[in-house]
């Protein structure tokens, strides 16, 4: 590739990524043009471009239109086009859509993604270059030929299992299985949410470790021919397979994290690799093994706690090896061990369902040494229902894992972000549990430390320009925001929002109702089935994440009042039960 030019860019995405990636567009001095659907109109990240476009009214599906953007780049004459992570950023036709209108893709070449976003051609490109995989399964649909093939793997390898989206990620379209009484259900499930998001209905089955950690390492690449890796992650602690909490440098013995870097660099290099992925691996706790798992071509969420490490400014680099340059990094240093926690807006107590449309009344952010918040909201913005839920990254840094930790722990206690309930007070609490302080936990690290969830939620209230919060030892009376007269400390902590608890629908009148704002992806019924308690009813969708509606008693279906597609808000009545 030779060196080009780059002058403006154009940020294909929003929120806090889209700063972020402004920001290092500013200090390579390259001018930036955001673009936003309608919901997104009072988004930070417009205020950061030297151009805000308004590219239609979504939500969601203008950021997906490839061609549209193509075209508004063209108009507002961009030399290049940055995907950000999610949305377009591994879509090999974009990529190639880019390159034949002239537009430089900031990511890898479109060959690179059509690859690795097969994850069994994935699999077979790590295979051949040395890295161990896990049994599987071809890409089978949720038919007859697809349940035989299923049948037979497991047959072969046993229970419990997983299916996966063959072209997925973030956590969609995947299914574990314990035994064989609802593995048909769980494909269907899983093909359908893999359709929903990825446009293609082929997942796999695949051997399921029971007790891993997810570990990744970042890689570079440019055009001159030099690949190298930052480090490692570990990205174990999740929810519905989506990453909560990362950490940099993992926790490894230090022949397999070397193991697994030199396999990195190696794969990469093998296919030509340009810009910035990631190399995804489980290791088993148990038997010590570490398996490769999937290369994401693109720049992750998490990648902030790696240059947290390293000092290295990965999103400089993806421009420089896009534009046909050297990567400027001489040597990697490995300075501390960060941690970084997602804040979202999601109620943690209730399955994690999400908490947008609400406006951020109070927002504070911590500092100190060794501290950093990427987010993309203020005070006075409203929380967005469509889109992720992600309100901000909190990244700290220390020299020994305690360090770190308790940085974290006094970081968390002076953010304040209100009133979206969010997931700071279970990442408090977790700071305090003994397994996490001892860095022994894997992927089912929420799933067996329930513990976690005990906590008082956090209720900011304001009175008089004061802030109050239910866990504060002033004494005064005053009114809350929930109208009722508490005393703060002991008092206070008695009124905290009480939410049902997901998944468990709120019966009345024989009504099934929502407990969350979103939309129906999928009814799982039809009129006259017979279902018991805790059957999946509806599958809705808000933020990008998927809640079922449960049956909270035996009973008939009567009547179902809303169709795949629809909106929904808390407390509507979806299914009619007799």
């Amino acid at each position: 590739m030779s060196n080009v030019a780059i002058k403006r860019v154009l940020v294909a995405n929003r929120g806090e990524i889209a700063i972020r990636i402004i920001r290092t567009l500013k200090n390579m001095d390259i001018g930036a043009v955001a673009i936003y659907e309608t919901p997104d109109a009072d988004s930070y990240h417009l205020r950061f471009a030297d151009e805000a476009v308004h590219i239609g009214d979504g939500p969601n599906s203008d950021y997906l239109n490839g061609e549209k953007i193509i075209t508004l780049a063209k108009q507002y004459k961009i030399d290049a086009i940055h995907p950000g992570c999610g949305f377009l950023s591994e879509n090999a036709d974009f990529a190639a859509a880019c390159a034949a209108n002239g537009i430089i893709f900031i990511g890898p070449k479109p060959e690179t993604l059509r690859l690795f976003g097969d994850k069994l051609l994935a699999k077979k490109a790590a295979l051949d270059s040395g890295a161990p995989i896990l049994p599987c399964s071809e890409a089978i649909l949720a038919d007859e030929r697809g349940f035989a093939v299923a049948e037979a793997f497991v047959q072969q390898y046993g229970y419990p299992v997983i299916i996966k989206s063959l072209f997925g990620g973030g956590g969609r379209g995947i299914r574990r299985v314990e035994s064989g009484t609802r593995l048909q259900e769980h494909l269907r499930s899983a093909s359908a949410e893999a359709k929903l998001s990825t446009n293609n209905p082929l997942v796999y089955v695949e051997k399921y470790i029971a007790r891993p950690r997810h570990i990744e390492v970042q890689i570079l690449a440019d055009s001159q021919g030099r690949t190298m890796h930052l480090g490692t992650r570990d990205c174990s602690i999740q929810r519905r397979h989506q990453k909560l909490i990362e950490v940099a440098p993992a926790s490894l013995p230090e022949a397999i994290a070397t193991s697994i870097q030199n396999l990195s660099v190696k794969l990469a290099s093998a296919q030509g690799y340009l810009g910035a992925g990631t190399v995804e691996f489980l290791f088993d706790i148990a038997t010590q093994e570490i398996w490769f798992m999937e290369v994401n071509g693109r720049l992750q969420v998490e990648h902030t706690v790696t240059e947290m490490i390293v000092g290295v400014d990965i999103v400089e680099q993806q421009i420089l090896a896009a534009a046909g340059k050297s990567l400027s990094v001489e040597e990697v240093v490995f300075d501390g061990i960060a941690i970084e926690v997602r804040i979202n807006a999601e109620d943690p107590q209730d399955n994690f369902n999400p908490d947008g449309g609400k406006f951020i009344e109070l927002y504070t952010l911590p500092g100190g040494p060794a501290i950093r918040v990427d987010s993309a909201i203020y005070k006075g913005y409203r929380v967005p229902s469509c889109y992720d839920s992600l309100l901000a990254k909190l990244i700290v840094k220390g020299y020994q894992w305690e360090q770190t930790v308790q940085r974290l722990k006094r970081s968390l206690s002076e953010t304040i972000i209100a009133w979206p309930k969010t997931t700071i007070p279970l990442y408090l609490t977790i700071c305090d549990e003994e397994d996490f302080k001892k860095r022994n936990y894997g992927t089912d690290y929420l799933e067996t430390h329930p513990a976690v969830f005990d906590y008082s939620p956090h209720e900011y209230y304001i009175v008089d320009n004061s802030v109050y919060k239910t866990d504060c030892t002033n004494c005064a009376e005053e009114i809350c925001p929930l109208g009722k007269t508490v005393a703060c400390g002991k008092t206070a902590r008695q009124h905290p929002l009480s939410v049902p608890p997901s998944g468990l629908a709120v019966a009345e009148q024989n009504s099934v109702k929502s407990t969350i704002k979103g939309k129906v992806a999928r009814i799982l019924v039809d009129l006259g089935d017979t279902v018991e308690a805790g059957d999946h009813l509806v599958e809705l969708e808000a933020m990008k994440m998927h809640t079922y509606i449960c049956a909270p008693q035996a009973g008939v279906v009567v009547d179902i009042l809303f169709e795949e597609g629809d909106s929904v808000d808390v407390g509507s009545a979806i299914v009619i039960m007799k």
